[in-house]
This record gives structure tokens, C-alpha cells and sequence, in this order.
């Protein structure tokens, strides 16, 4: 290529420096360098006050601009002239040489392409490259282009060439002087162009920002120095794309975002104009646009050191609005946003955590599982970054309705408990924070989900006491974590322990039935028990295939057995679980297959049957921990524990695992260490020590002599004088252990039976537990000698007789303390009774029959059997109870339910509608468990019905809860049992139905036959039967039941067959039911599938001859029944929330008065009887009140008014309810009256001085039992009232109007007719727990509590917990037969057809 000649510039002569030749293309390359060099050293030695120099060298100077050089293909060359050029303009400077703007262009554009040479710093020419640079940034000869109108191409250029020739091999000298020189030109030119702007932000998209970071810090740094100037440029250009919506304006359109995220990290103040834009863009309409500007806007607002949230108040808060946006990613993109921003903004968590809460409760799977996600990262890197409410949200999601989010909550939370409590790395104050999750998480073992028992199991043995670490270590850690827990938690880690081993006896069955020769019976049993295998397993239809399968290689594989024979075997250790399941996993391993589902099964299986936790040598720590306590030199009151809490719950702690662990005690150090405990004063820790000797002391008679010489002076002690638990306990333990228990029980039974003695009743209770149980576990020996006791002391001397008169405090129910001791020695030889006939299980004399007509007539008493007046009404309370509990523990033998007659069967479930609150409640909680264990017979279940009357709420929502869960365990019996369809009549639930109508023609309060009121009760009851029963119509289970109810048309009452009256209320109850079956169901009218068979013992065959089809309800009262009264929907409606008593102030009860539980802000528990929503979470605020609470007893005079007879008393006088009402003696069954003030329930005060006037004036009306009227006006209640009538005998009526027992209001309420003055103070409202019921039991020693979801722990009772194994269960009383029991009949009143 030919290159233009150097010509003299304007033709004058070029003069050279010194020692330069004339430069022309003559010369070779080589020298041609070497001049230049020499020009360089000339140019760069002047300076701008050299004007001779200056002049002199002009036409040099313009010819070093010609062609010839610029164009030069050396590239030594050019970068000499170019740095010639560079001197030059900054020799002349401020004007330059060149005049020409094409010139000044080509020059400037010359200089731009030998800029690139600064990228190779090895280069030899590096130097010069950087001189150039610096001349040029020093200089800031590129602002002569702001003349030119091609400026901006030239810019551009010269930007590009420095952004893509920085590399990290670039000192810091390097970079500055770029910054110098593309700064510059930014702040003094006219203004940035887009191309110029965007030469510079294409190097902060990703794509180059990856590629050349340099680059990127180049800009940043550039954009942070040029911030002001620059910002204007910036706001124009997202003006145009964000509002404007110009894509076109620049390439880098589609990266605006991007490009924002980047300014903002450089300089919020870059982005001033622009965020405002970004609200626009929030509220768009196009989903994906918000999502986009809402992942921009999360890292802007969660950056570090970002202040956005708080200088852009309304961009935050509009920002926070789009967690409530309709459009699924962008709620969960902001969800994630919430993660960062807790973390590095924690001011900002409580603008967080109401919007936390709505996206908690999100439809969508995903978004309710990252609030979780969210907030536990926050947690686990600094728990004071999330606060109780945004925790509360995570507990709240451990009940939720997907697997995936109840696993991520109860992970999460496991991991910030063994975090914050069991490492404690942040201190004590934040492991009290999170202490309630140890709770929570054991209580969702209350779920029916078999998927959150297990990993409730697996979060136990890794994170709230860890398999892994070493025994003494474990065992610790176990030992506090049990003294700790609120008593649901303990129940469920019981039940726990309890499902573990009863799941690793199945599998023991199942290897001892591989152990038999092959048979079809053989077959037939291993199916059965792999059946129960996988019902304990995840997915029980994928499982019982993965066990058939298991099973065959267990008997292909003798080894793989061993195996399993050793891990389930009592004296597996925790080392030698974990090589077992090892080698098992390792045989049934596929390596060719990664993902084994059948694998993960048997993990499944062996998860749970292996005994990481506890063995010898943890028993041995257990007991060693304990002993530390006793001593008082453990670290008790470090681990947040008082020494007595830590020996009593280590006590229970080892008596639970002597149940699943028995052989792991066996040692004479361990023995010793509870032979200790049974020396000491706290009898619950000797009652415990008892009871563990009782479950482990199989081989101490052979092994330990030592400890059997000491062990049975203290039994013996304790069976005669200890407590009355301490006295079962150690009778069965002699029992249990000893081979001579008979010499043993004798040497107790006969000073204890000569010593009993009714003047010192104090001294009765412990013996006579003792003698029953002796009789109860050996009534061979001692049934006779056991006859005498019962004639000549129990019956004679104790029951017929009230020594003692009772106190007067006029309350329905007392404390355990308050109760007198004779009253407690008569529940106990009640109980006594009973134990002694269980221990027969015979009725050869008679003893049976006289102990029912004992019972009854207790029962008709009203629970004072000699009618002298002597005793309290709260002890004739407790009577009462006993003998309804006597005669449901009797119907539980074959034997004895046989002989209980119909009228005895209706008085004891008219115990279920005592007017004592606490009589109520215990009883069905009694009623309920033995119908959960099929110990009752089916027709106990129809008891319930009569709850519908019950007038307090909590009561009826706790009965429907127990009828649901007791057709629930019927059913499913039936299901999994094939030899139950033989006995349908005594399992289907559907036949509770004849029972239930016979019981309700039979009820004392049903006396006219067409009383609308007294028929709507009925309707009530039946409803609140069939509503459960006919929940499901399965196997056309509404047609069945109509059948059954049409046939006992057919039929009489076998109770009283010829009696028309009686025949005609049991076929107007059957009208009542079929009213309401066909007004409830559509599928009444089909075909029965079966033909219902009734009981003959309460209907006789129907007559073949005859045939009823009278309608015995007019047209007008079946219209009545269903439209007038609504069923009571709020209460059965409220089984799945806690009931309050709203807008009544709490009132503290006493110790022994407390009845229900309360919900604790910490964690509350849902009921294990019915499977509720996994949502739901409601908590309510703690009340303490109780119905039976003693008020203070007001006179009230009632000044009547002017009437014609001088006698009549008041009408309808108003009155606050402050004051209260008289007390009401007696009123005809099913009559409506108005309600006393709330309270008078349980407090009856009768005035000494009018006894004659009371006589000879007609009786006041008494409150009627059962479920007040939902509205009854004043006229009404008047009119039915029948007050000539006297109350029937048998049972006590409930408190009308206790719809939820209250303190008194400020209303005014109507006050009937009445003669006496005494009122009465309104009960106390009750705050009831449907999900956790806790009681007295019927001695009033012990809590009760039906089984149920804990999400509330229950305060401290002083009174003794129910979740006793089944051994412990005896209790219940046996009674003694015999024809010589004797009792004092009663007149029955008119009105109630009674037989004893």
C-alpha cells in the first residue's frame, strides 16, 4: 500500500530539532523511530512558555499530523507521534495548532486506536503508552472535541477503547488516570449522550461484569465520581424506557433492571428520579413486569447497608403491598425478599411480620412453605432477628394441611431448639425464647398422620436429645428435657415410647412365627401382623406391599433375622442398634439402584424399633442423675429445674421406660437407688420408685436376695400405711414379683381386715384400697374371708351409717381437702366392692345382684343412702359419682352386665346429667374410655345423647367429641377384624339407636306425651346421636337406621310391656326419630342393606298379628319440632376451637376446684379425637373460673304487691343479677321455668326458721335437668310450670340456664313466683379447653384427662395425672356378692316407674 509523502506544512520549512535528520519515507522504519524518539524528547522537554520553540517548530508540528504518519503501518510509528501529538496540544494548548475539524478528528481518533496498546503491560512500548495517557488525562486534550460536531463518535471511541483495555495487570496509577481522563469529559462537556451513557453502563449488566471485571470497577468508580453530572442522564434514559416504555432508545433496554440494581449499589443518588418511576412499574398490569420490578426492589430494599426503606417510605410501603398480590411468583419473591431483609435490616421486621402473617395463611402451598423457609434462616443465623410473632407463625404452620410445610415448620423449629437450647449459643435468654418448642413439637405426636408421628420420632433422636452423643451426655440431656415438659408433652413422648415398643413386639411375633413350620393358620397370623406392621408406616397400601416383601427375605435370609432378632431383643444396647440396622440396610441395599423405595421403608421400620436412646448402661446414668439430685449436687437449678421437679419427673421418667425397657433395670446399684427413693417423704417419688419395682422385679426374688430382704419390709409398711396409690402399688408388687405372694398378701389382709374400725374413718382409706386389691388379685383365697369384711363392716357399719355430719358450705363440689374422711373411706369401699366382685367374675352368690341394688339406691338417694341429713351435698356429690363409676365398671365383666336391669342401667346414665358439674365430667370421661376400649357394652354409648341437655357448652362439644371418636375406633375395629361381622350387634355403631330411644322414652323428664318442649329436648338428643351416626351414609347406613326405628314400632318395651302409657312414649320417641332422619337425609327411603335385629332385652318380639302404623305426632307438632327450635349448631359446631367465656371477667379458682384446662400463648393443642383442619390455630386468653366456685350467700327481701289475696306472693318482679335468685326444691319433669341466676347450681341454702312454712306453701319450682330452653319468655315458663308435683328420686337435675356458668351479669332477668327469700350467687363463667379436658377423678385424687392434641400446657393440678399404663388401671372398684347386703328401700315417687 503506497502512503502520502510528508510534505512542509504550508510550505514553510519544517525545522527539525537538533540532531534530527529530515524525516521522509527515504528513511527505513528503524530510523525513522530513531528521529521520532529524538522529536519525542524535544516535545516533551518544552514547555507552553517556550513561544520562540513554540513558532519554531508549528510546521513540525502540523507535519507530524499528515497522512504519511497517522496512517503508518509501523506501530512504533505511530504511538512516537502520537505521543508527539499529545505534547503537542498540550504545548499549545489552550489553542490547537489545528485548525481543521476533519484534522482535529482524524487526530484525536489516531490517538484513541494507540490507547489500545496500554492492555499488554509486558510489552516493551508500555511505558510510552502510559505517558500517553497521562499527557492526555493530565492535559484533558480531549475536551478540544466538544467543538467538533463528530465529538460524540470520538467519545465514544475513546470510552470503549479504555473499558475494553483494563485488565487486572493495570496498576493503580492506570486506572486513575483513565478516571482523570473519561471524567473529564463527562463533567465539562455539554452533556452525556445515550451511546456515550451507555458505553459506560454496558460494562454493569452481568453478562460483562462477569467477563471484565475491571472493567465494571472502572465504571463504578467513574459513575460514583461523575454521580451529580451524570444523574440527570441516567433519569432521562429509565425515563424513557420504565415510563415511556421506549425500548428502542438504547440497546440495553431489556436490562434496566439489572442496570438499577447496579446504580443503586454504586450511588442511591444516581437512581433519585428514577425510584418513583419504579412505583409506576409496581402497578402494572402485566404480572411478569411487576414480578420483575419486585425482584429488583427486594435487592435493593434487603442490601446491606441499604437505607431505601426508610428515604422512599411510599416505595416501601407500595412494595409491601405486592406481598398481597394476586399474581402466585411475585407473592413469593417477596416472601424470599423477607429472608435477606430480616437478616440485614432487622428495624424493618416489624413492618414485615403483619404481611409474614397474611402469606402464612397463603392458598398456596409454596408461599405458606418459604415464610417458614424465611424466617427459620433468620433464626438460625441470629434468633434476635425474628421476634414471637414471626415464630408463631412457624408453630402455627405445624398443624398445616400439606406434609410438605408440617415437615418444614417442625424441621425448622427443631433445628433452632437444639441450636439455642441444647448448645446454648447464645445464652440463656435466648434459649428461653425458643424453650416451648420442645413442647410443640412432641405435641403434634397427637396427629393422626402417621407421617408426623414418625417425625416427631426422628426429630426426638436427632435434635431434641441426639442418639449420637455419648450415654452420660444423653442421658442428661433427656433427664431435664423431661422435667421441663408441660404434662402433654410428656404424655405424648410416653405414648411415643409406648408405640415404639408396641411396634417392636409385633416384629418380634413376626420372627417367632417364621420360627413355626409353614401352615395355612401359620400364613393367615404372619399376613395379620404384617398388616399391623404397616399400619405403623408411612403410606400403609405402598407399605404392606414393601413388607410382604421384607418378609420373604426374612425367611430366605436366616442371617438378615439374627439380625433383627438381635435389634429388637431387650438387651440390644444402643451400639449394637446402630451396627444392626447398618448390616440390614447394607443385605437389602441395590447399588445399581440409587433411588430404593422398598429400602427406605424397611429405614422406616427399623427407625423406629431400634433402642438408640436407652439400654443398661442409660438406665444406669438415669438412676446415677437422680441420685446427684437427691444429693443436691446435680446441676439442677442450672438447667432451669428444681431439685424436687427433677427427682419427681426423674421418677416418672424411669417408670415409663420400666415399662418398655424392663430388663435394662436389672441391677443391683439401680435397685438400690429406689429402695432409697421409697425412703423419702415425697409420696409421689415413692409411689413411682413402687410401681417400677412392680413392672422390672421379675428376677430380684432369685438374684438380688439383699434387695428382696429389704424390698418387703417396706411393701408391707406401705400397703398398710402409706398413701392410698402408694398401698395399690405395692400390693401389686408383691403380686408381681414373689412366689409366696399368697403368705405375703395374707400377713396384709388379716391385721388389716381385724383393724378396720368406722369411729376413725381417717384410717380407713389406705387398708381398705389394700383389701381390695388383695381380693381383687387373689379371690381364691380370700373371697370368703372378704365376705365377712363386706357384710359386717362395709355394709353395716361404713355405708348404712353417717357418723360424722357433714359441713354445710352449700357448694356442689369441694376440694380433696374439704372432702371428710368418712365420705372418702365410703368411695373406697364402694370401690372396694367392686374390686372384690372383678376378682370373682362370678355371681354364684348373689353378691352381684345386692351390690347393683346398693349402687341404685345410692343412686336414688341422691347419694345419702340413710336419708338422716347428715351429710354435705358436694360429699353426697362424690357418692353419687362413685356409684355411677361402680356400676359402669361392673357392666365391663359379661358376667355382671347380664344382671343389670333396665331401670338400673337408666339410673346410672342419668349420672351423666348430675346437677354437679364435676359429676358430670368425670363420669362421661369414664364412660368415654371404656367405650374406646370396647370394655363397655354398646348400649353405654347411647348414655351420651342425654348430653344434649347438659346446659353447659363445653360439655355437649366434649360428649360429641367422644361419640365421634368411639364410632371411629367401632368401625375401624370392624374393618380390620373379619371375625367382628359375627358380632355386629354389639360393634355397629348404628345400633346404638335402640338403646338410645328406650333410654329417652324412659327419660324422668319426658312426662307429657305432647308437650312440644319436652318433645323438642327429645328431638335434641336424638339429633345429637344421629347427627354423627349419620355423618356418612356408609353402606346405606340412613335406611338401616329408619328400618331399625320403624321395627320398634313393632315392638313393646320389654321394661313394662303392659303398660300403654310407657308403650305409647317409646312409639312417640320412634316418631320423633323418624322425623328427623327423614328431614335430615335424602337416602332414608332406600332398601336396608340388612334386616336390624333388636335387643330382647328391652323389646319383646314384634307381633307377628298386628301391625303399628299409627303416627303418633300431628302434622302441626313435626312442623314444630324442626322449625321451631333451632338444633343447637354453635355448640356442636364448636368442638374443633376453644370456647371462651366472652365478655366475663375471670374469676381464680381454688386448687381443687379447677375443672378446665386453659390455653397457653406457647403452644396450643388440638384434639387427638377428631382430625381438625390443619390451619387452625385460635388462641384464646386464659380464663380461671369455675361453675361450682362458692359465692356469698345474699338476703333478698321481695316485697309483694297489692293483690286480692294477701298471701300471694310476688310476680314477675325484676331484679339485677347482682342479687340472685331462691333457691328452687322441686318442679315437675320437663317443666320450663325461668333460669335462676347463673350460679345457683351449686349452691343450695335453705332457711332454718321456715321449715313449717315450707310445708304447708306450694313448693317452688326446682331447676329442671338438662339443657335450658334456647327462648322461653316469662308467660311460658309460667304457664307450664306444675309446682304441685313432686321431683322424681334417682338423679340430680342440672342448673337451668348454664349455657356457659358465668359470674354474675348486669341484666335484668324475671324472677317467677316464689315463697322463700334466700338467693343464690351466679357460678363463675368456665374456660374450657375442648381440645385437652382435664378432671377430678371419682375419689378426688386424680386429673383426668381425655386424650387429645396439646397446643396449651395445662397449669399444675394438684392432683395426679391419668396416662397410667393399662396395669395401672385396676383401680376400678369390685364389688362383693352376696345375698345378706341389705338396703333400706325408698318410696318411689309418682311418676317414675322404678324396679330394685
Amino acid at each position: 500500500m503506497a502512503f502520502p509523502q510528508p510534505k512542509p506544512a504550508d510550505g514553510k520549512i519544517i525545522i527539525y530539532p537538533p540532531g534530527v535528520k529530515e524525516i521522509t519515507d527515504k528513511i527505513s522504519n528503524d530510523e525513522l523511530v530513531k528521529r521520532l524518539k529524538m522529536v519525542v524528547k524535544t516535545f516533551m522537554d518544552m514547555d507552553q512558555d517556550s513561544e520562540d520553540e513554540k513558532q519554531q517548530y508549528l510546521p513540525l508540528a502540523l507535519h507530524l499530523a499528515s497522512e504519511f504518519f497517522l496512517r503508518n503501518p509501523n506501530k512504533d510509528v505511530r504511538l512516537l507521534v502520537a505521543c508527539c501529538l499529545a505534547d503537542i496540544f498540550r504545548i499549545y494548548a489552550p489553542e490547537a495548532p489545528y485548525t481543521s475539524h476533519d484534522k482535529l478528528k482524524d487526530i484525536f481518533m489516531f490517538i484513541t486506536r494507540q490507547l489500545k496498546g496500554l492492555e499488554d503491560t509486558k510489552s516493551p512500548q508500555f511505558n510510552r503508552y502510559f505517558y500517553l495517557l497521562e499527557n492526555l488525562a493530565w492535559v484533558k486534550s480531549y475536551n478540544i472535541c466538544f467543538e467538533l460536531e463528530d465529538c460524540n463518535e470520538i467519545l465514544i471511541q475513546l470510552f470503549r477503547t479504555l473499558f475494553s483495555v483494563i485488565n487486572n495487570s493495570h496498576n493503580q496509577k492506570v486506572q486513575m488516570h483513565m478516571l482523570d481522563l473519561m471524567s473529564s469529559i463527562i463533567m465539562e462537556g455539554d452533556g452525556v449522550t445515550q451511546d456515550l451513557l451507555d458505553s459506560i453502563l454496558i460494562n454493569l449488566i452481568p453478562a460483562h461484569k462477569n467477563v471484565n471485571k475491571q472493567a465494571y470497577d472502572l465504571a463504578k468508580t467513574l459513575l460514583k465520581r461523575t454521580a451529580q453530572t451524570i444523574e440527570p442522564c441516567i433519569a432521562s434514559f429509565f425515563n424513557q424506557v420504565l415510563v415511556l416504555g421506549k425500548s428502542s432508545v438504547s440497546d440495553l433496554s431489556e436490562h434496566v433492571f439489572d442496570l438499577i440494581m447496579e446504580l443503586f449499589a454504586i450511588d442511591p443518588h444516581l437512581l433519585l428520579s428514577v425510584m418513583p418511576q419504579l412505583e409506576f412499574k409496581l402497578k402494572s398490569n402485566d404480572g411478569e413486569e411487576r414480578l420483575a420490578v419486585v425482584r429488583l426492589l427486594a435487592k435493593l430494599f434487603g442490601a446491606r447497608d441499604s437505607e431505601l426503606a426508610t428515604q422512599n417510605r411510599p416505595l416501601w410501603q407500595c412494595f409491601l403491598g405486592r406481598f398481597n398480590d394476586i399474581h402466585v411468583p411475585v407473592r413469593l419473591e417477596c416472601v424470599k425478599f423477607a429472608s435477606h431483609c430480616l437478616m440485614n435490616h432487622p428495624d424493618l421486621a416489624k413492618d414485615l411480620t403483619d404481611y409474614l402473617k397474611v402469606r402464612s395463611h397463603d392458598p398456596e402451598e409454596a408461599i405458606r412453605h418459604d415464610v417458614i423457609v424465611t424466617i427459620i434462616t433468620a433464626g438460625k443465623k441470629d434468633l434476635s432477628l425474628v421476634n414471637d410473632q414471626l415464630l408463631g407463625f412457624v408453630r402455627e404452620r405445624t398443624l398445616d394441611k400439606r406434609w410438605r410445610v408440617r415437615k418444614e415448620a417442625m424441621m425448622g423449629l427443631a433445628q433452632l431448639y437444639k441450636k439455642y437450647c441444647l448448645h446454648a449459643e447464645a445464652g440463656k435468654e435466648a434459649a428461653q425464647k425458643v424453650n416451648w418448642i420442645k413442647d410443640k413439637l412432641l405435641h403434634i405426636y397427637y396427629q393422626n398422620s402417621i407421617d408426623d408421628k414418625l417425625l416427631v420420632e426422628k426429630i426426638f433422636a436427632q435434635y431434641l436429645v441426639p442418639h449420637n452423643l455419648e450415654t452420660e451426655e444423653r442421658m442428661k440431656c433427656l433427664y431435664y428435657l423431661y422435667a421441663s415438659l408441660d404434662p402433654n408433652a410428656v404424655k405424648a413422648l410416653n405414648e411415643m415410647w409406648k408405640c415404639q415398643n408396641m411396634l417392636r413386639s409385633h416384629v418380634r411375633e413376626l420372627l417367632d412365627l417364621h420360627k413355626q413350620p409353614a401352615s395355612e393358620a401359620n400364613n393367615n397370623a404372619m399376613f395379620a401382623k404384617l398388616m399391623a406392621i404397616a399400619k405403623n408406616l408411612p403410606d400403609p397400601g405402598k407399605a404392606q406391599d414393601f413388607m410382604k416383601k421384607f418378609n420373604q427375605v426374612l425367611g430366605d435370609d436366616e442371617r438378615l433375622r439374627t439380625q433383627l432378632e438381635l435389634l429388637i431383643s431387650p438387651a440390644c444396647s444402643c451400639k449394637q442398634a446402630e451396627v444392626c440396622v447398618r448390616e440390614i440396610t447394607r443385605k437389602l441395599a441395590n447399588p445399581k439402584q440409587p433411588t430404593n423405595p422398598f429400602l427406605e421403608m424397611v429405614k422406616f421400620l427399623l427407625e423406629r424399633i431400634a433402642p438408640v436412646h436407652i439400654d443398661s448402661e442409660a438406665i444406669s446414668s438415669l438412676v446415677k442423675l437422680m441420685n446427684k439430685s437427691i444429693e443436691g449436687t446435680a446441676d439442677d437449678e442450672e438447667e432451669g429445674v428444681s431439685p424436687d421437679s427433677a427427682i419427681r419427673a426423674g421418677l416418672e421418667l424411669l417408670k415409663v421406660l420400666s415399662f418398655t425397657h424392663p430388663t435394662s433395670f436389672h441391677s443391683s446399684e439401680t435397685y438400690e437407688s429406689l429402695l432409697q427413693c421409697l425412703k423419702m417423704e415425697d409420696d409421689k417419688v415413692a409411689e413411682a420408685a413402687i410401681q417400677i419395682f412392680r413392672n422390672t422385679g421379675h428376677k430380684i426374688e432369685t438374684d438380688l436376695l439383699q434387695i428382696r430382704s429389704t424390698l418387703i419390709p417396706i411393701l408391707h409398711q406401705k400397703s398398710k400405711r402409706g398413701t392410698p396409690r402408694q398401698a395399690k402399688q405395692a400390693v401389686h408388687c408383691i403380686h408381681a414379683i414373689f412366689t409366696n405372694k399368697e403368705v405375703q398378701l395374707a400377713q396384709i389382709f388379716e391385721p388389716l381386715s381385724k383393724s378396720l374400725n368406722a369411729d376413725t374413718p381417717e384410717q380407713l382409706v389406705t387398708p381398705l384400697v389394700s383389701l381390695g386389691h388383695i381380693a381383687m388379685l387373689a379371690p381364691d383365697q380370700f373371697a370368703s374371708p372378704m365376705k365377712s369384711v363386706v357384710a359386717n363392716f362395709i355394709v353395716k357399719d361404713l355405708l348404712m351409717n353417717d357418723r360424722f355430719p357433714g359441713g354445710k358450705n352449700g357448694k356442689l363440689w369441694s376440694p380433696n381437702e374439704e372432702v371428710s374422711p368418712e365420705v372418702l373411706a365410703k368411695v373406697q369401699a364402694i370401690k372396694l366392692l367392686v374390686r372384690w366382685l372383678l376378682g370373682m367374675k362370678n355371681n354364684q352368690s348373689k353378691s352381684a345382684n345386692s351390690t347393683l341394688r346398693l349402687l341404685s339406691a345410692m343412686l336414688v338417694s341422691e347419694g345419702d343412702l340413710t336419708e338422716q341429713k347428715k351429710i354435705s351435698k358436694s360429699d353426697m356429690s362424690r357418692l353419687r359419682l362413685a356409684a355411677g363409676c361402680a356400676i359402669l365398671k361392673l357392666a365391663q365383666e359379661p358376667c355382671y352386665h347380664e344382671i343389670i336391669t333396665p331401670e338400673q342401667f337408666q339410673l346410672c346414665a342419668l349420672v351423666i346429667n348430675d346437677e354437679c358439674y364435676q359429676v358430670r365430667q368425670i363420669f362421661a370421661l369414664k364412660l368415654h374410655k371404656a367405650l374406646g376400649k370396647l370394655m363397655l357394652p354398646l348400649e353405654y354409648m347411647a348414655v351420651f345423647a342425654l348430653c344434649a341437655k347438659d346446659p353447659v357448652k363445653e360439655r355437649r362439644a366434649h360428649a360429641r367429641q367422644c361419640l365421634l371418636k368411639n364410632i371411629s375406633i367401632r368401625r375401624e375395629y370392624i374393618k380390620q377384624n373379619p371375625m367382628a361381622h359375627e358380632k355386629l350387634l354389639s360393634l355397629l355403631p348404628e345400633y346404638v339407636v335402640p338403646y338410645t330411644v328406650h333410654l329417652l322414652a324412659h327419660d324422668p323428664d319426658f312426662t307429657k306425651t305432647q308437650d312440644i318442649e319436652q318433645l323438642r329436648d327429645i328431638k335434641e338428643c336424638l339429633w345429637f346421636m344421629l347427627e354423627v351416626l349419620m355423618a356418612k351414609n356408609e353402606n346405606n347406613s340412613h335406611a338401616f337406621i329408619r328400618k331399625m326405628v320403624e321395627n320398634i314400632k313393632q315392638t313393646k318395651d320389654a321394661q313394662a310391656p303392659d303398660d300403654g302409657k310407657m308403650n305409647e312414649k317409646l312409639y312417640i320417641v320412634c316418631d320423633v326419630a323418624l322425623t328427623v332422619i327423614t328431614s335430615k337425609s335424602t337416602t332414608y327411603n332406600l332398601d336396608s342393606p340388612k334386616d336390624p335385629v333388636l335387643p330382647a332385652k328391652f323389646f319383646t318380639p314384634p307381633d307377628k298379628d298386628s301391625c303399628n302404623n299409627k303416627c303418633y305426632l300431628s302434622d302441626e307438632t313435626r312442623t314444630l319440632l324442626l322449625t321451631g327450635k333451632p338444633k343447637p349448631a354453635s355448640v356442636l359446631g364448636a368442638v374443633n376451637k376453644p370456647l371462651s367465656a366472652a365478655g366475663r371477667r375471670p374469676q381464680t379458682r381454688t386448687p381443687g376446684l379447677e375443672t378446665g384446662s386453659n390455653i397457653s400463648g406457647n403452644s396450643a393443642p388440638n384434639s387427638p379425637a377428631t382430625n381438625r383442619g390443619r390451619e387452625q390455630n385460635s388462641e384464646v386468653p386464659e380464663t380461671e373460673v369455675s361453675e361450682n366456685e362458692e359465692h356469698p350467700v345474699i338476703l333478698l327481701t321481695v316485697v309483694p304487691t297489692k293483690t286480692d289475696k294477701k298471701d300471694e306472693p310476688v310476680r314477675n318482679k325484676e331484679m339485677s343479677s347482682e342479687q340472685s335468685l331462691p333457691p328452687q326444691t322441686s318442679t315437675e319433669r320437663g317443666k320450663k321455668r325461668t333460669a335462676p341466676a347463673a350460679g345457683s347450681e351449686n349452691i343450695q341454702q335453705i332457711p332454718e326458721e321456715k321449715k313449717s312454712e315450707e310445708t304447708a306453701a306450694p313448693v317452688p319450682p326446682k331447676a329442671r335437668r338438662g339443657r335450658p330452653p334456647k327462648a322461653v319468655s316469662e308467660s311460658n315458663s309460667a304457664k307450664n310450670a306444675d309446682t304441685n308435683k313432686p321431683s322424681g328420686r334417682g338423679r340430680k337435675r342440672v342448673a337451668a340456664n348454664q349455657e356457659s356458668p358465668a359470674e354474675p351479669e348486669t341484666t335484668t332477668i324475671k324472677v317467677p313466683k316464689q315463697q322463700e327469700t334466700n338467693v343464690k350467687r351466679a357460678p363463675a363463667p368456665r374456660q374450657m379447653d375442648l381440645q385437652r379436658i382435664q378432671v377430678l377423678d371419682s375419689d378426688g385424687y386424680s386429673v383426668m384427662e381425655l386424650e387429645s392434641t396439646p397446643e396449651s400446657s395445662a397449669e399444675e393440678l394438684d392432683l395426679f395425672k391419668s396416662c397410667e399404663s393399662s396395669q395401672n388401671e385396676i383401680d376400678n372398684p369390685e364389688l362383693a356378692e352376696g345375698s345378706f347386703l341389705k338396703v333400706r328401700r325408698k318410696p318411689m315417687p309418682k311418676g317414675r316407674r322404678q324396679r330394685l
